[in-house]
């Protein structure tokens, strides 16, 4: 079972303060659940100044500014579980595509705050793609 953290964030857009609900998942919860089935969603939203040619294994990319341009180009039923990521922590990315998703309707979202940073000190694997 995969265990969430739903957080409560404070974001300034546009100069007002907005609360959203943002689910997360850990590293070990997206390892178990790419062993399992893979029967999600699951991107790397780092924008081409950002990306770098990492991507977790199983994952597309799908950089953040193109999010919205995206799930209405494939039809994306709004109810399907998507995954985000982006760099890491210091990474604001998929905190951005998730919260873009949200806006959008979609009801599965969930952000992998982590990223690219703590999946290879985890001793995980990525594949290289040309960098943007």
């Amino acid at each position: 079972m995969i265990s969430l953290i739903e957080n409560a964030r404070i974001n300034t857009i546009g100069g007002k303060n907005i609360m959203s609900k943002l689910q997360t998942i850990s590293t070990d919860d997206l390892q178990r659940r790419l062993q399992k089935d893979g029967s999600f969603q699951f991107w790397n939203v780092l924008t081409d100044k950002y990306f770098k040619g990492e991507m977790i294994p199983g994952s597309r990319r799908v950089p953040l500014d193109q999010v919205g341009r995206e799930v209405l180009r494939a039809q994306i039923p709004k109810d399907v579980e998507i995954i985000v990521y982006c760099a890491g922590p210091s990474c604001p990315q998929s905190i951005l595509a998730a919260e873009k998703l949200n806006n959008l309707g979609y009801t599965d979202v969930k952000a992998y705050e982590s990223g690219i940073e703590e999946w290879k000190s985890a001793g995980n694997q990525v594949e290289q793609l040309r960098a943007a």
